[in-house]
């Protein structure tokens, strides 16, 4: 170019690269803010983990102390009220709670769980293993806590589907669908014959 030439930008090439200034700034603020906003959710997560695990400790510390305390009534008669398993038990010691377990409809299992004020109170419970409520022998047991996570195995069925052998296609009566007996034809004689 010449000294006295001059360099002519359109002025849509200047406006178009403001505006694209204008946008990479926007995306980098976007950019910071996201990145800030992830920082943010891990620091919370990580908080309410710590919290979670303090609190399944100590609610499973709670379980394992009242599960102490409680024993497993087994054969428990179906009209039994928790009232009549209360007397049974009380002397025993202090009932705190019981509960006598009923599916979805609200008929009792047959089972009852009784809970103790005193740990002591269970070893007296135990002692009433084979007695009789409502003239049937009641199993008593120290009731077990259950650990979560350690489920018992239970083996899968085997798939008896694939040991039917060959596929057979259904049969069809000749006669139609299901059994029936052909009919039976007789032949008639007709008058207009013999006239």
């Amino acid at each position: 170019m010449d000294a006295g030439d001059v360099d002519m930008v359109a002025p849509e090439t200047i406006e178009t690269e403001l505006e694209l200034e204008d946008m990479k700034k926007r995306l980098k603020e976007m950019e910071d803010e996201a990145a800030a906003l992830r920082e943010m959710q891990a620091k919370v997560e990580r908080e309410m983990s710590s919290g979670q695990d303090a609190d399944a400790a100590t609610s499973q510390a709670n379980k394992e102390e009242v599960d102490s305390r409680s024993v497993f009534v087994g054969n428990v008669d179906y009209s039994c009220t928790p009232e009549e398993v209360q007397q049974h038990f009380q002397s025993c010691g202090t009932v705190n709670r019981i509960t006598i377990r009923t599916d979805k409809f609200g008929q009792p299992k047959g089972y009852a769980y009784v809970e103790f004020l005193e740990p002591e109170a269970v070893q007296e419970a135990l002692l009433l293993n084979e007695s009789e409520l409502h003239g049937r022998q009641l199993k008593v047991t120290a009731k077990r806590t259950n650990v979560p996570g350690m489920k018992q195995f239970r083996p899968r069925r085997p798939n008896t589907s694939m040991f039917r052998g060959p596929y057979m296609p259904p049969y069809y009566s000749p006669y139609g669908y299901g059994y029936s007996r052909p009919l039976n034809i007789t032949c008639f004689v007709f008058d207009f014959f013999f006239l």
